[in-house]
């Protein structure tokens, strides 16, 4: 449970903050990177929401990258479709050919490419700044304050919470399948995934009837409640936002004049 989003956004510095106005940081952050549609913007957006999580934050950069790599993988491997054409005749730079089919990639395909990761991961990086300093009841109080449906903002939470029950069941199967050799070789270990998914389908049908009886037991009549600390905002903490999201508004004018 120490790896989790939750636990990092316990440590973390930015945690006495009001949610509220981090979130409000993180989502202009998040719209001016997308308006502006601009590579330099999108480098702003990126590097300075990573320093506000690692340098304000206090989350070591070592961690911050493991988090990054992970969706930023996924990124990459979803623009290539953008970078790679295929043609039956030869264009741009032919990468492979056979059978009169050609795969080829282009200066402006890769120009795009490249523009839409770093779009992508200077958004993830707002979002992360807010998400790794800021829990998951509060990230859902902010919903409700500003009046999300009911549904969306249960079912949110409700699915959270059971994706770490189903992670600490998996575990402990695979543990056991480990003591057992269930991974002595490939076909094993094919059997014993194949098993173990099995298994966790049914636990997890087990899981949710006794955490539904168990809220119903509670007086569950269909909206979760949760005390929230008051978390008052202050004077330069309101400055320090506005200074930022201002200096990104114009710092975006500049680049746009300067087009």
């Amino acid at each position: 449970m120490l790896n989790t989003i939750d636990y990092y956004a316990c440590v973390s510095r930015l945690r006495s903050w009001n949610p509220r106005l981090k979130a409000a940081v993180a989502v202009c952050g998040l719209l001016i990177c997308i308006a502006a549609n601009d590579v330099w913007m999108s480098c702003l957006v990126l590097f300075s929401m990573s320093a506000i999580t690692i340098l304000a934050g206090g989350l070591s950069w070592r961690k911050y990258l493991t988090l990054f790599k992970i969706p930023f993988g996924f990124l990459v491997l979803g623009t290539m479709a953008i970078a790679i054409g295929i043609s039956r005749e030869p264009y741009g730079h032919v990468l492979i050919s056979g059978a009169g089919v050609y795969l080829y990639v282009t200066e402006e395909g890769m120009r795009l490419a490249a523009g839409l990761v770093l779009k992508a991961s200077a958004s993830l990086s707002a979002m992360y700044m807010m998400v790794l300093s800021t829990t998951a009841s509060e990230v859902i109080g902010v919903l409700k304050s500003i009046r999300a449906p009911k549904i969306i903002v249960e079912l949110m939470n409700l699915i959270y919470r059971f994706i770490f029950v189903m992670t600490d069941s998996q575990r402990q199967m695979k543990q056991a399948a480990e003591s057992r050799l269930g991974y002595s070789g490939f076909k094993t270990s094919c059997r014993t995934f194949g098993c173990i998914g099995g298994n966790l389908f049914v636990v997890s049908l087990k899981k949710a009837g006794i955490y539904y009886n168990a809220m119903t037991a509670r007086c569950y009549d269909g909206e979760l409640l949760f005390l929230e600390e008051e978390r008052p905002v202050k004077g330069w903490q309101i400055g320090a936002a506005a200074g930022y999201v201002g200096g990104l508004v114009l710092t975006w004018l500049l680049v746009w004049r300067a087009k």
